[in-house]
């Protein structure tokens, strides 16, 4: 059953509302607010790289502080151990058997900040747990719970001693964004509040998660005309056949990308997909799968540049109204 006009304008309402609140402690940033949320919406997970200090661990803790939950943060380091983000069993005398004690995974929302700084062992088991939304020790599954959402931050500069996340490893992160730096007017505000230490502290929660999971099932009910999805395939079948690219959009990024554009669409009151929601989600959604060869290197060029040459060759469905 395709979502109704009425779901699509309490999604809508309850989207803009989260971006508000989320907007307290990130200023002039509202379309990266809105891919995040959606992201979220989308039971996906968000990977933040940018520069230090363009609020990267903000916006992840005001996202945390705008959902009714439990929310945790893990400070990625070269001797973190995979236990330290699952969990692990202890010995209980008194009952003389093992009890698990949780790991930082088993929250809402979980910021894991600077994960490239992390040894692959403990990038792998992060990554486990974001594909399977469970953690197995000692042979027993664990359900870390419904929302979960894991937002990743790394620095592009600064690489010694760090542990690049492998290409096929991003292709598990449903989107990848950057912050930015604000605008001159935004930048001074700022300023004026430099008091203000943590500015997600003054971010409450507005909505619950069981709010939450119900917006991702309507999202699930957008409407996508197979003319989209043709389109989509396209996008990702041209990218994998592209002369600057070693690895393409795979499957799994095409399913994503329907996924995301759903969420997209519902969030801006409509209850179908257009192509502009595909164009505009193309590069969060597309940038962090494509892997570049040495040709394009070479030439200095970048992922931006097939994104926007793949959407400039392939032309857009025009869908009938």
């Amino acid at each position: 059953m395709p979502i109704t006009a009425e779901q699509a304008g309490w999604f809508k309402s309850n989207f803009d509302r989260m971006v508000s609140n989320v907007a307290i402690a990130i200023r002039g940033k509202d379309n990266i607010i809105a891919l995040a949320l959606t992201c979220l919406l989308s039971e996906g997970h968000l990977l933040l790289e940018d520069n230090p200090g363009t609020g990267k661990t903000v916006l992840a803790k005001a996202i945390a502080n705008t959902v009714q939950g439990t929310h945790s943060r893990i400070q990625f380091t070269p001797d973190l151990l995979p236990s330290d983000l699952t969990g692990v069993s202890v010995y209980d005398q008194r009952t003389q058997s093992f009890v698990f004690h949780e790991g930082p995974v088993f929250a809402t929302i979980v910021l894991a900040d600077e994960v490239n700084r992390a040894s692959p062992k403990t990038q792998s088991a992060l990554l486990e747990v974001m594909e399977e939304n469970t953690v197995t020790v000692d042979g027993v599954r664990h359900d870390v719970g419904r929302p979960f959402m894991v937002v990743a931050t790394q620095n592009p500069i600064e690489q010694s001693g760090t542990y690049r996340l492998p290409e096929a490893q991003l292709d598990r992160f449903l989107m990848k964004v950057a912050v930015g730096y604000p605008d001159h007017a935004v930048a001074v505000e700022l300023l004026n509040e430099a008091a203000n230490r943590d500015r997600a502290k003054s971010v409450s929660a507005v909505i619950s998660g069981q709010a939450v999971l119900q917006m991702s099932e309507f999202a699930n009910l957008t409407y996508v005309d197979p003319a989209i999805l043709d389109y989509v395939n396209q996008l990702a079948t041209s990218s994998r056949a592209h002369p600057y690219v070693r690895l393409g959009v795979s499957m799994r990024g095409a399913l994503a990308y329907v996924r995301v554009a759903k969420t997209w669409a519902v969030a801006h009151g409509r209850e179908y997909v257009s192509p502009d929601d595909i164009r505009e989600l193309a590069l969060p959604v597309m940038g962090h799968r494509l892997v570049l060869n040495a040709n394009a290197q070479f030439e200095a060029i970048k992922v931006e540049d097939v994104v926007n040459g793949l959407l400039a060759d392939i032309p857009a469905p025009k869908l009938r109204g």
